[in-house]
């Protein structure tokens, strides 16, 4: 077959034993490869309503068609479990070069399943899997065991996935790192690592040639596609400035999140945007086979540090009051050596400063801690906590919604999350589009489902309405399936046009985007129906409900708030869009049907 391998890796932690399975074709036919495939496998092989903190859970981590050749920006790949934190089906999505050495190695997939007895790292190449005592390890921040794992490998160029402290002690927002610098971050994703036992995964992988239908008419299109659609300025503010540049464009369109979700717009945003991390620029990096290096270190005081990335300037940043970018910068760090998502973590630290300060939590119940908006040492004391799992910091590691539970109080009126998920640097009422598409993502309250904030607020400004909104959402939501399942980064706006010409000659087919456009919906409503399998229905599409009741603060978003029954309307119409039922959320027969999903999924 063209564009894969044909292998798939199965590693069992129970029994210390690994094979090798041929992969499912005709499953790369209808789900492309990546998330699509991904998912397939995962609702396949896992027992509806399992503990995701449990053997029965598996982590899966695919590759896509394009993974390994010279595709611009299709160096990331997913990492596919279920979510600890949200109950719901978890992709989450690295750079780095693991998934690119995973397919060099002869892998396109990669099955974890089971328990190890002790501390357990896994070493595979294209022989296979060696299970390596990992107790030494335990404990290490990621970055170290990133550095100690490549040390005793002897090798500098070894791919390493690692979990840190807080993983181990299944904090619920754990990330998993990849190679010290990109975070498989939403979702809690490294909790399910330590679950298993599982410090680290170290992969090699050396280049070798991915077998292509038309390798010469491949690399003609690639080339051209450089020119006429990657680096252009629909891409290029990646390679100038990166994420950070998203800063400035929020605060003017009172989108930025502030202090605990209250303000569209921060004070000290011309702190913490795009010039000041130019200003402190140390180096760009890049992931595999990307024209845009994206990627940047800047100089903290003493030390190179990884620049902030825009969702960890706005949530760790301006959403807890931190007007300055070494503070950012320092948490930034310490979050990513304990292995924690910055977006939840940031989320969390807002909503610990906003209980403190109603009275709902004391200073005796946060470790002694002075909170206030932009105190960073005492948010530098909280992450450590949290990361360790000790103090306020094991109640905090849950997630805000299982947090606010736990502390009670009223606390639960000031959880902004969706599913469990807490809500990203784009505030829903001043994005109306980004609230249709927090509520209805399969994860929980994610952002890259439907970016729809660039349409509604950065670009048309129609971002106090709902006009146009369901479609839109829909429409995101159906390209990026497809695009993520080619493994193809967000900083590449392609359509379905650009997919089929690195597609057809790749793969030996003759697609159209109609066709496309078909699987990246089946993919969709794929993932739809594994959380419907786990009880979620319209009930779990919601908003935290100050979205409705409590008016933003400052900017062009003053006093806005999104109205319920337009919601309510909206989500009714994109239901009817998809063909699923308003009442239920749940796809109809026919839809799935359509889709040639009713009889793959046996239902």
């Amino acid at each position: 077959m063209f564009g894969f391998n044909g292998k798939v890796l199965r590693v069992d932690l129970t029994s210390m034993k690994w094979k090798a399975e041929d992969l499912r074709t005709d499953w790369v036919e209808k789900y492309i490869g990546g998330r699509g495939l991904g998912i397939r496998y995962l609702y396949e092989e896992l027992p509806p309503k399992i503990d995701a903190l449990s053997p029965e859970n598996k982590i899966i981590i695919a590759t896509g068609p394009l993974t390994g050749t010279i595709a611009p920006l299709s160096g990331r790949y997913p990492l596919i479990t279920k979510s600890p934190l949200t109950g719901t089906i978890l992709d989450s999505y690295c750079g780095s070069h693991f998934g690119v050495k995973m397919k060099f190695a002869g892998w396109d997939l990669m099955i974890i399943q089971g328990r190890a007895q002790q501390p357990t790292w896994l070493y595979i190449t294209d022989k296979g899997v060696e299970f390596k005592d990992g107790t030494k390890y335990w404990g290490m921040f990621t970055h170290d065991v990133t550095v100690a794992i490549r040390e005793e490998l002897r090798d500098e160029d070894a791919s390493v996935l690692a979990i840190g402290p807080a993983g181990e002690k299944l904090a619920r927002i754990a990330a998993v790192v990849g190679d010290g610098d990109w975070l498989h971050g939403r979702g809690g994703a490294g909790a399910v690592m330590g679950s298993k036992n599982l410090k680290a995964i170290a992969i090699e992988g050396y280049k070798g040639t991915i077998n292509l239908y038309d390798p010469d008419k491949f690399k003609q299109n690639v080339t051209e596609l450089i020119t006429k659609s990657v680096k252009t300025d629909a891409n290029m503010w990646a390679a100038t400035d990166g994420t950070p540049v998203i800063v400035d464009i929020a605060n003017m369109s009172g989108v930025l999140v502030t202090k605990d979700y209250t303000q569209g717009v921060f004070e000290y945003a011309e702190n913490i945007n795009t010039e000041r991390v130019k200003e402190r620029l140390a180096k760009r990096y890049a992931c595999y086979s990307c024209p845009l290096v994206c990627k940047r270190k800047i100089k903290v005081n003493d030390k190179i540090l990884k620049a902030p990335e825009y969702e960890t300037l706005a949530l760790v940043g301006s959403n807890t009051g931190i007007g300055n970018l070494t503070g950012i910068a320092e948490i930034n760090h310490l979050a990513d050596k304990y292995g924690l998502d910055t977006i939840s973590l940031g989320s969390i630290l807002g909503f610990t400063i906003r209980l403190y300060k109603e009275g709902i939590l004391t200073k005796d119940k946060i470790g002694g801690l002075e909170l206030d908006w932009g105190n960073t040492d005492a948010l530098m004391k909280l992450t450590e906590m949290i990361g360790k799992r000790e103090g306020i910091g094991r109640v905090l590691s849950e997630g805000v919604k299982r947090a606010a539970e736990t502390i009670g109080n009223g606390a639960e009126k000031f959880a902004m999350e969706v599913k469990g998920l807490e809500l990203p640097g784009y505030e829903a009422r001043g994005s109306w589009g980004m609230a249709l598409a927090y509520a209805t993502a399969d994860r929980g309250g994610c952002h890259l489902r439907a970016w729809m904030v660039a349409e509604d607020a950065f670009v048309k400004k129609d971002q106090f309405s709902f006009n146009g909104k369901p479609e839109g959402v829909k429409r995101l939501q159906d390209l990026n399936s497809i695009k993520w399942s080619a493994t193809i980064c967000d900083f590449w706006a392609l359509d379905y046009k650009e997919l089929v010409e690195l597609f057809n000659p790749a793969l030996g087919k003759n697609y159209t985007e109609e066709d496309l456009k078909l699987i990246g919906e089946r993919i969709w409503n794929l993932s739809k129906m594994f959380n419907v399998r786990e009880g979620f229905s319209r009930k779990d599409d919601y908003l935290p409900a100050r979205i409705f009741t409590e008016p933003l603060k400052g900017g062009v978003s003053d006093g806005k708030f999104v109205i319920k029954e337009e919601f309510e309307k909206a989500l009714t119409k994109y239901y009817i869009l998809r063909g699923w039922n308003p009442e239920t959320s749940i796809p109809l027969p026919e839809t799935l049907e359509r889709l040639g999903l009713k009889e793959d999924l046996k239902i």
